[in-house]
């Protein structure tokens, strides 16, 4: 799926962190659209794609000189108290595109110069495994969340065909734990995995959060419902692996691995 660019100049970038992402004072969004054009993204069904003509996945906004405008909004809102980000709530910091046009990059040097109180870096790329130089710079104020949705890369290619692979991810935490880089596992949404899944991720991360379609979409699970991903569970013939209880057999199963205190679920795991 190809996808298109085009440039803009935003007014703003700081978003006031709210619903879901309360916890946070802020979100940041280093690109509008993302080219992963996962099948369940609930941003689908968010007024930022639903009025565009374009399907999802197929359009990118690359935001121009967001380093000056990230700069001074930065200050501004830490001279009015704490400030904890959330990058990114409604794109991939680090889609393809950011390997030549490197705002997310910009962003971070420019956190590196002036931190906020805390910044987690929500991404499914191992493009991360680049800024891990700025990441380490940051300290004990961000945590890179890595989703890693399942184990099985033949789920991963009927739900998300243009994310990046598995085994690549896997790498990416494996890395960034031995350069020192706070960092968790994120399975959101819970798909499909096999028993395995908890003891392949026990060696890179003391950190799980798990999250599903009616916990972690914003509306119980009803804009995932209009996306019709239920179709794809249907054609595997794992349809439970879409009900409500689904998550409750991932965490059972990463409880027999990993210390409670080291599993989260849903919001509690994204909090600064």
């Amino acid at each position: 799926m190809q996808s298109e660019f085009s440039y803009k100049n935003p007014k703003t970038l700081l978003n006031k962190g709210t619903g879901y992402l309360s916890g946070y004072t802020h979100s940041l969004n280093p690109y509008t659209g993302c080219s992963f054009g996962c099948s369940y993204c609930y941003v689908r069904q968010m007024p930022v794609s639903l009025f565009r003509k374009g399907e999802w996945g197929t359009w990118v906004d690359i935001k121009l000189d967001a380093a000056e405008l990230l700069r001074k909004e930065l200050r501004k809102a830490k001279a009015k108290g704490k400030v904890t980000i959330f990058m990114s709530s409604s794109t991939d910091p680090y889609q393809p595109i950011e390997y030549k046009e490197r705002v997310t990059r910009s962003h971070l040097e420019v956190m590196v110069e002036d931190p906020p109180d805390f910044l987690l870096v929500q991404t499914r790329s191992p493009l991360v495994r680049r800024d891990i130089d700025l990441l380490l710079r940051l300290g004990d104020r961000v945590r890179v969340s890595m989703t890693v949705e399942t184990d099985l890369e033949g789920i991963r290619k009927v739900f998300t065909p243009a994310a990046p692979p598995i085994n690549a991810r896997f790498k990416t935490l494996e890395l960034l734990k031995e350069a020192g880089v706070p960092t968790q596992a994120t399975i959101a949404p819970v798909l499909p995995s096999s028993e395995d899944f908890p003891k392949k991720l026990k060696p890179l991360v003391s950190r799980v959060c798990v999250d599903d379609y009616f916990m972690g979409d914003g509306s119980g699970g009803k804009r995932t419902k209009k996306l019709g991903v239920r179709t794809l569970y249907d054609q595997l013939g794992l349809e439970e692996w879409y009900e409500p209880s689904a998550y409750r057999l991932v965490v059972d199963r990463l409880k027999q691995v990993f210390p409670e205190e080291q599993i989260y679920l849903s919001q509690q795991g994204f909090e600064p």
